[in-house]
């Protein structure tokens, strides 16, 4: 018996030029960086950490007097630490807002966003939950406090109380989920755990049978698959309907091929956030990473690349 599977692949290509000048200055502020020397410090919100640690190795590769020092950390602080003019550089997953622009122009630099790539708020279960297909609607109940328990979600369930896992309380991801998945209102859900980091959130669901995590899905990936077609293997990553029930014929996971025709529901953009009165180092990192390499970089690691022509190939492999 033929059995016919089919899989997407995504091609990239990708063509922009991008100058980078010469020269050490020490300005009056006391930078001496430029676009390919000298050490900065910028900010990341913390679920971004993997795809911004792969394009730190290959800019300081290409560049080996520059060094290139993140701070991880949440949303509200990287943000601060901007506005404050403590890092000139900022990678968040949402735009200035007018107040914020207004204040950065006030302190010297003009602001610039640079969008990178998306990625998937995906969520993850136990590997021992049968139950991996859930509608966009019983997501919003979970997190409004409306269900509370997994078998007022799937009936035969025997997980008892849900648990929702997020990385931190101030995190891009969880105000991706209130500002878009929740439309602006507050997550009511009494079981909610906050865990340190994207990494604490998947070892907590690899430990808890009742837990659900929420996480950026470039934090899924397995390494070891250069297709991007395989999860991380201790957890279960679920896949979501916009339908009324869900079922594994409507239900979609967040790989690359799926956030680029609509069919995952929950996709959000990365930004790089520029206020760098210089336009020296964090401005040539932010824009390195909307060029060819950096681009090829974001594709390689699962997530969609923002710049490029992308196109999906659908393939026909048979087996007995």
């Amino acid at each position: 018996m033929n059995k016919t599977t089919f899989y997407l692949t995504v091609g990239l290509m990708l063509s922009l030029t991008f100058l980078y000048s010469c020269g050490k200055r020490k300005a009056k502020d006391g930078r001496t960086d430029t676009p390919t020397s000298g050490t900065i410090k910028f900010a990341s919100d913390e679920s971004f950490s993997p795809i911004i640690e792969e394009e730190i190795q290959t800019y300081q590769y290409r560049f080996p007097h520059t060094h290139l020092l993140p701070i991880y950390t949440d949303d509200n602080t990287g943000m601060q630490l901007l506005l404050d003019q403590k890092v000139n550089l900022f990678f968040t997953s949402h735009v200035l807002k007018k107040g914020e622009d207004a204040l950065l122009r006030t302190k010297g630099p003009i602001p610039s966003v640079f969008p990178i790539a998306y990625d998937g708020v995906a969520f993850i279960v136990n590997r021992s939950n049968v139950d991996t297909c859930i509608t966009v609607n019983d997501i919003k109940r979970l997190l409004k406090g409306e269900v509370t328990r997994w078998e007022q979600i799937f009936s035969k369930s025997d997980k008892g109380d849900i648990e929702v896992v997020f990385d931190n309380k101030a995190s891009a991801t969880l105000h991706y989920v209130v500002d878009s998945i929740l439309e602006g209102k507050n997550i009511k859900s009494n079981n909610i755990v906050a865990a340190k980091n994207s990494k604490a959130v998947i070892d907590y669901v690899d430990k808890t049978p009742n837990a659900i995590g929420v996480i950026g899905s470039n934090w899924l990936n397995d390494r070891r698959d250069t297709t991007n077609t395989t999860f991380k293997k201790n957890i279960k990553v679920m896949s979501i309907s916009s339908a009324t029930i869900a079922s594994p014929s409507n239900s979609w996971q967040p790989y690359q091929a799926y956030l680029l025709d609509g069919r995952y529901p929950f996709v959000r953009t990365i930004y790089a956030i520029v206020a760098d009165p210089h336009k020296a180092l964090p401005w040539a990192f932010a824009n390195f990473i909307t060029g060819p390499v950096g681009q090829m970089i974001i594709f390689k690691a699962g997530l969609l690349p923002y710049r490029g022509e992308i196109n999906i190939r659908e393939v026909k492999v048979k087996t007995k």
